[in-house]
């Protein structure tokens, strides 16, 4: 399978003494769900931060797409939903999406069906008109991700998508996921939550900026001889220390 993202030695310090990712490598593959699975700290977000071109990396390299992390040319294939609101409280929720749009370089005249589409593929028409600052915290999430969507991008990378959403809200994006995936969108979920593993194609155990175990989450389990990927993580481990 072609990988999307190439890591190669990949170290990040922070603050000069901190080291926050150490010695990364890995290749991670296109057109699937890849889960970066770990505890509060664990150096999820810095290799999200990094991989999406706004972490400065201490040493190695990150190709996408055969072009480096960060470069101008992946701007148009890559979207990064982070773990806070990435929408204006003040504005509706239609006129969110319509800036957004515009600002990623949509024809005006193609930017209400655009916006239409988009609002229909989260869930968001009835609140079309509401102010993003008077939504539920899961609604807000949902406009980060329709954001997140426009233009369809090659690489979806989702910081914590699914933090305090209820369980059939969950549900409902992990289905989202799983149809973009299956037109050919590479996307990359970090989470905390460990049952939300089972639900990837491909996973990436972290810890303490390091990566225990990359492998499909069945995999992961038999080689471990273990029955969920909690199980797994937690001989992992184990046998790390």
């Amino acid at each position: 399978m072609e990988a999307a993202i190439k890591i190669k030695n990949v170290s990040v310090v922070l603050g000069g003494h901190f080291t926050a990712l150490d010695d990364v490598s890995v290749e991670l593959p296109e057109g699937q769900i890849v889960g970066f699975i770990g505890p509060s700290g664990a150096g999820k977000t810095t290799l999200i931060r990094a991989i999406v071109g706004r972490q400065k990396i201490t040493a190695g390299s990150i190709m996408i797409f055969g072009q480096p992390a960060g470069s101008a040319r992946l701007r148009p294939q890559l979207s990064y939903m982070t773990q806070a609101v990435s929408a204006y409280a003040d504005l509706t929720v239609q006129q969110n999406l319509h800036y957004f749009a515009t600002m990623f370089g949509i024809k005006r005249k193609d930017v209400g069906s655009v916006v239409t589409e988009i609002l229909q593929v989260v869930g968001l028409t009835p609140q079309t008109k509401q102010l993003v600052g008077k939504l539920s915290g899961g609604q807000k999430q949902r406009v980060s991700l329709a954001i997140a969507l426009i233009g369809y991008p090659k690489l979806m990378v989702l910081d914590e998508p699914t933090v305090g959403l209820d369980p059939v809200l969950r549900d409902e994006l992990w289905k989202l996921f799983r149809k973009l995936a299956s037109g050919g969108t590479t996307i990359i979920v970090s989470s905390h939550v460990m049952d939300e593993a089972e639900r990837c194609d491909d996973l990436l155990l972290i810890r303490e900026g390091k990566i225990l175990a990359h492998d499909a989450p069945e995999a992961l389990c038999a080689k471990t001889h273990s029955k969920t990927v909690e199980e797994s993580f937690l001989k992992l481990v184990g046998a790390a220390k």
